[in-house]
């Protein structure tokens, strides 16, 4: 977790200087979250505060989520993380793990709070991978399922064309990240599905 600190010590020093970091709806995750820079204007509705780092792993995200997370004393909590870890070779199950790690500091430091979890998304970069994101999503879900206030909200199909492959106009040259086409559709998919704002 040592490569991670200069960019978490960057969010703590930006947390430090928000007048009110606390009951806003945080957005939290890989760089998937750190790199949507339309947030704000995109949930001009909402009191969004982005907390991604890249290449974060979900294992590094329930890490930080004490010193990153609990601080804001969020009034949701947005978050999307497991790419990295299946792409650096996870198995469904270990991310399962990770996830339920996170979810149990979840209830343990912030009851009550309201989270949402956007899927992992299939990209042209991981389509080698591809069972593996649906199984991992399949057991995620299942265990969101278990807490009322918490909501499994699918950004996977939107990004599909007809063929069921994701289609390369919302994603950059890298394959892997979001362009903003990509973003107005992910965007568009939470404003349709997301139960917690």
């Amino acid at each position: 977790m040592i490569w991670y600190e200069d960019e978490i010590r960057q969010l703590e020093t930006k947390l430090s200087n928000l007048p009110t970091p606390t009951n806003k709806v945080v957005f939290y995750g890989s760089s998937s979250i750190r790199l949507w820079t339309t947030l704000a204007q995109d949930f001009p509705q909402l009191d969004t505060l982005n907390l991604g780092f890249g290449g974060s792993t979900l294992a590094a995200c329930a890490w930080f989520f004490e010193r990153l997370v609990v601080p804001t004393a969020p009034k949701s909590l947005v978050f999307y993380a497991g790419d990295n870890d299946l792409g650096d070779g996870r198995h469904p199950e270990e991310v399962y793990l990770f996830f339920s790690a996170f979810a149990e500091q979840m209830k343990r430091l912030l009851p009550g709070v309201p989270m949402a979890f956007l899927s992992i998304k299939l990209s042209p970069a991981r389509w080698n991978i591809a069972d593996q994101i649906r199984r991992t999503n399949k057991l995620i879900q299942q265990e969101l399922e278990k807490t009322p206030d918490w909501q499994y909200v699918d950004m996977t199909t939107p990004l599909l064309g007809s063929n069921g492959r994701p289609r390369s106009e919302f994603f950059e040259s890298d394959g892997l990240h979001l362009t903003p086409a990509g973003y107005r559709t992910w965007q568009e998919a939470l404003q349709q599905q997301c139960r917690i704002f």
